[in-house]
């Protein structure tokens, strides 16, 4: 069996970005709570594009900061961490790779990786374009990559 091949850039699931629903088609509502309401925000439905900025972001562990600034373009997508008094008002950069799930009616974007490994990334860069940082972001965190139990690897 080979491998599976991780690009630490490409969102796992391209459709958390895009709704906040388990159905995939527009044409099927979300279910209505029993007495009518509840007190959250409403997810957006399927197909609606998600600005996640402002969005908490938790760890395997806990809760390591707000995201900054979101990219979702095809296999370069990531997000920048404003980590506030955690690891002293520094951000991070998490590649879309480690965006385990989203969670739209509570604003969370859950990865999977733990406060260590966020915390000894490489150092923040202003520039996340950068083709050598990302180089380098990419290669630490593809390195801790490891697939759910049972998963079939995939080529990309």
């Amino acid at each position: 069996m080979q491998p599976s091949i991780f690009n630490p850039w490409a969102w796992r699931d391209p459709s958390a970005l895009a709704g906040g629903y388990t159905q995939t088609t527009p044409s099927v509502t979300p279910p209505e709570d029993q007495d009518g309401g509840h007190d959250g925000p409403d997810a957006p439905g399927p197909g609606t594009p998600v600005d996640l900025v402002g969005y908490q972001v938790q760890a395997s562990d806990g809760r390591i900061g707000t995201i900054d600034e979101a990219s979702n373009e095809a296999d370069a997508g990531y997000l920048v961490v404003d980590t506030g008094p955690w690891i002293f008002g520094q951000k991070v950069l998490l590649p879309a790779g480690t965006v385990e799930r989203v969670d739209h009616l509570e604003r969370v974007v859950h990865v999977d990786r733990t406060k260590e490994q966020i915390k000894d990334a490489p150092p923040f860069d202003a520039d996340p374009a950068d083709p050598e940082y990302r180089e380098r972001v990419g290669s630490y965190y593809a390195g801790g990559h490891l697939p759910p139990h049972g998963a079939v690897p995939r080529v990309m």
